[in-house]
């Protein structure tokens, strides 16, 4: 636990000996557990245990263990039900300790409390610190949102989405917008666009012994993409409760390709059934309340939907976002991805676009699906841009998850 407020020992004890006392004694509460430090907390101190002490304390008491949570998910009360209770906890967190680890709390609160229901109340939502993760607890709570609180939601979403915008946008332009068309060839290269294993192979017969290297009279280059449409996306998002982060980040870089002239991208979302989002791309928080996270999963459904609207496979990258728990017809879903490369389709498959770490995924799936060539990892958003621009020559970038 960071230093978040300055404070320092009140009495000089044991300089930073009393220092590791304070932390310990907030990292265990004010339990027997915490009582063993010898120390008592003031000020500043005491107000961030009565926060943490709200969420994670346990049996009346505020016992907690050495990563901040309870062993234990049963709760005697804290914040309670109420919606200024739960406004005013909110404030104290956000005073007392960075935006990062408001984002964990609010997580917690929001799991371990059952506040759901609370998001649906205005005066909340304004109180809240805005991350992806919110943004899917508010589209899996869409439908039963009252019309009350609809437009502070969508005031809410849009500022997730531009935040996410400013930060993943510039980077994703320029590297498709730079991305080398590898079909071409030129004889006056840059010099980052130059084909080193083409060019000593077509000059080789000007070895020099002497210097023991090949002396090259002709360049042999890479292409630049041009600026007309030269390559298709089609982004086919599961839409399953466990994937609502990935879908946020999908939804994203789904409005970004779409503003690429030459990139021509089609969203399609799937549960059970499968929406086709492409006409609402122009604006991601409209994508996003388009969605209806939870329900079950049919891959294979979507997948027949994507084949369908594809008309220049040697053209076309299919990026399926899904952790791959199939619900519809296994041996047909894969069937139907041999199909699409078979023809020149490129198919990735992302097991998570999320910033967390690793996914849970059907592994059996993952490797049935690297089994017919189609990689499957999980991605960052920063890494996205990477897997869009290799996805027509290799399988991802260096440091995607497999």
């Amino acid at each position: 636990m960071g230093d978040t407020n300055g404070a320092r020992d009140p009495d000089g004890a044991g300089g930073s000996g009393g220092e590791r006392l304070r932390r310990w004694r907030l990292v265990l509460g004010g339990g027997s557990e915490g009582e063993g430090t010898g120390r008592v907390l003031g000020g500043k101190d005491a107000a961030m245990d009565a926060a943490l002490g709200a969420l994670y304390g346990r049996d009346g008491g505020d016992a907690r263990s050495g990563d901040g949570r309870s062993g234990d998910r049963s709760r005697t009360g804290g914040l309670g039900a109420s919606a200024p209770s739960v406004a005013r906890w909110l404030g104290d967190i956000r005073t007392y300790f960075p935006a990062p680890v408001v984002q964990v709390m609010q997580r917690d609160a929001i799991d371990r409390l059952g506040l759901a229901a609370l998001l649906l109340e205005p005066e909340m939502l304004e109180a809240v610190e805005a991350d992806a993760h919110l943004v899917g607890t508010l589209l899996s709570l869409n439908k039963a949102m009252p019309e009350t609180t609809r437009n502070t939601a969508r005031a809410v979403v849009r500022k997730v989405v531009e935040d996410l915008e400013k930060r993943l946008a510039t980077r994703t332009r320029a590297t498709l917008t730079g991305a080398l068309d590898r079909s071409a060839r030129v004889n006056r290269p840059r010099h980052h666009d130059i084909d080193w294993n083409r060019t000593i192979r077509a000059n080789l017969k000007h070895y020099v012994p002497e210097y023991r290297t090949v002396v090259p009279e002709r360049l042999i280059g890479y292409g630049r993409a041009a600026q007309a449409v030269k390559k298709e996306a089609i982004l086919c998002v599961d839409q399953s409760g466990s994937m609502a982060s990935s879908v946020v980040y999908a939804s994203v870089f789904g409005a970004v390709l779409a503003s690429m002239r030459s990139l021509a991208t089609r969203l399609v979302v799937f549960d059970t059934a499968v929406v086709d989002l492409t006409e609402e791309l122009a604006d991601p928080v409209d994508v996003l309340f388009g969605t209806q996270l939870g329900g079950g999963t049919d891959i294979n459904r979507a997948l027949a939907y994507c084949q369908s609207r594809v008309t220049r496979p040697a053209d076309t990258v299919v990026v399926l976002i899904s952790d791959l728990y199939e619900g519809g017809i296994r041996n047909e879903m894969l069937a139907r991805v041999a199909a699409l490369q078979a023809s020149g389709v490129r198919f990735v498959t992302l097991l998570a676009l999320s910033d967390e770490g690793a996914p849970a995924y059907d592994h059996e799936h993952a490797a049935a699906l690297a089994a017919l060539g189609a990689p499957a990892f999980a991605c960052t958003p920063d890494l996205f841009p990477e897997v869009m621009a290799a996805a027509p020559d290799e399988a991802g970038p260096r440091g995607a998850v497999r």
